[in-house]
């Protein structure tokens, strides 16, 4: 498995190498959009770099997670178990969320 944290990690020694945004929280915040709106835009005309552009989105939050110091990988895995144990029940057509067991 990949250890998340190396890459959180790497990913923001990237952000240095380049001189890339290191401060500037709201920035990245607005970059993770940028960077989902170009995701949309591939997958909606079917470009072959569709998950490229995934990746950025994944890349720029990870780059974020560092600048805050916050494990985000740590994170990811927590909220995979919690998502495991909710119960959802379809009310016209649309999922919601019964419990947290």
């Amino acid at each position: 498995m990949i250890d998340l944290k190396k890459l959180q990690k790497e990913i923001y020694n990237n952000k240095v190498r380049q001189k890339f945004n290191l401060k500037d929280v709201d920035e990245e915040i607005c970059r993770i959009a940028e960077e989902l709106g170009e995701f949309s835009q591939a997958y909606h005309r079917k470009w072959p770099n569709m998950a490229e552009e995934l990746a950025d989105v994944i890349i720029t939050a990870f780059g974020l997670a560092e600048m805050m110091k916050l494990d985000l990988g740590n994170e990811v895995l927590k909220k995979v178990e919690k998502n495991k144990k909710r119960k959802y029940k379809k009310v016209n057509g649309v999922p919601i969320r019964i419990s947290e067991d």
